[in-house]
């Protein structure tokens, strides 16, 4: 295929203020029935850089509030381990446990997040959930999809400064090739460029 009739590659991540746009999109009840689940659902993506995958299997077993802590069973061969919850999260996740309750699963139901009609959550229904919010927050443009919210996940901790190892373990990757792509989108390495203005 020529340079000409190649289709343009979309961005791969979004930036800060429209992850938060996306966050607001979800949290409006005009946009969907499960405002509170898919608020909470967004966060924890974007916060801990997790897989639709991951984000679907994860347990009640996995998450303790009151110790703020939360257990990232890392899938594609990265490396599982616990995160600190951050400001906000332990209060979403609370606010959805209510809901969750209220809804009445079977008690043989660990799945953290389920659907109206209390089953484990869907890849596809994430999917949708995530392309009906991008389009509500005026957003449909950048073709959003669940795996640009773990790479804005290390597009923004590159550009806060933090070490490449540091994100590397923070993503579970197990090499370092596959963490070094996000220094290539960080905006502050070629600072200080001189002779071009």
């Amino acid at each position: 295929m020529s340079t000409s009739t190649r289709p343009k590659r979309s961005r791969p991540y979004l930036k800060k203020p429209e992850v938060d746009l996306l966050l607001a999109a979800a949290k409006d009840p005009a946009n969907s029935r499960n405002p509170v689940r898919n608020y909470a659902i967004l966060l924890l993506m974007f916060r801990h850089g997790l897989r639709v995958s991951e984000l679907c299997g994860l347990r009640l077993s996995d998450i303790d509030v009151e110790t703020r802590e939360l257990h990232v069973n890392r899938l594609k061969d990265c490396d599982s381990g616990p995160h600190d919850m951050l400001n906000g999260e332990p209060q979403a996740v609370k606010a959805w446990l209510v809901e969750r309750a209220k809804m009445k699963p079977p008690a043989n139901c660990e799945t953290l997040f389920i659907s109206e009609r209390c089953k484990p959550l869907w890849r596809s229904a994430v999917w949708a959930m995530i392309v009906q919010l991008a389009k509500a927050a005026g957003m449909e443009n950048l073709a959003i999809h669940p795996h640009m919210l773990r790479h804005s996940t290390g597009y923004a901790m590159i550009n806060s400064g933090n070490d490449v190892r540091i994100i590397q373990g923070y993503l579970g990757h197990r090499s370092i090739t596959s963490t070094v792509r996000y220094t290539k989108l960080n905006k502050s390495q070629f600072k200080g460029i001189k002779g071009l203005v």
